[in-house]
């Protein structure tokens, strides 16, 4: 889906990374930010979720569709359901409303049919990393997405730097590759981790190795 606003895309600075298909609620709480929300909501557009940290922007981001207004508050603050659509690269700043927005290009190349291989590989690993973690397993939510390593990024453990880097990393092999990689080696140290905490709870004390 072409984004709506290529000249002036409303921007929500955040110290989170958005995928394209992951849903994530918001509380709007600054009045620039309850502006912005007013005029998407009016609008039916998207705004672009960008990963903020120490004042730097990242080049890379991606649209926000409002799914639905969760809550309204009296004072104007209200909660809200957002949906991932499509990452997008910045090209130039304004500061012309309360709230940022961008001129933006589309940074979803065309893509290929992803190496099946390293897809089950990436699978197999994210249901290991979520079965030591605890995590209920859903195999459903592996069987609809085309391109699953976004499915896995939300939830791999990785830092925020880690997850901008899968967010910009163009192909899905690049991606499938990235996070079979991580994968492999975080899986070790969980169980090695849970394995010591075991231990303790039984044992009460921890040998050391």
């Amino acid at each position: 889906m072409p984004i709506p606003t290529p000249d002036a895309l409303p921007l929500f600075p955040l110290g989170v990374v958005l995928y394209p298909g992951e849903p994530m609620p918001l509380h709007i709480f600054e009045e620039r930010y309850r502006e912005m929300i007013r005029y998407c909501l009016e609008t039916e557009e998207p705004f672009g979720i960008v990963l903020a940290q120490d004042e730097d922007l990242a080049h890379v981001g991606c649209t926000a569709r409002i799914d639905r207004v969760l809550q309204r508050y009296e004072d104007g603050r209200m909660d809200i359901l957002t949906m991932g659509e499509e990452r997008f690269r910045i090209e130039e700043v304004h500061q012309e409303r309360l709230y940022l927005t961008a001129r933006v290009t589309s940074y979803e190349p065309m893509e290929g049919i992803p190496n099946p291989a390293a897809r089950e590989r990436v699978i197999t690993l994210h249901m290991k990393l979520l079965e030591l973690a605890g995590e209920n397993i859903r195999p459903v939510i592996y069987e609809g997405p085309k391109r699953i390593s976004f499915v896995v990024a939300q939830n791999a453990g990785l830092d925020l730097e880690s997850k901008q880097e899968v967010l910009e990393l163009q192909t899905e092999d690049e991606r499938l590759d990235y996070l079979g990689a991580h994968l492999e080696q975080l899986i070790p140290e969980v169980r090695k981790a849970r394995e010591r905490n075991r231990r303790i709870q039984s044992n009460g004390h921890l040998k050391e190795e």
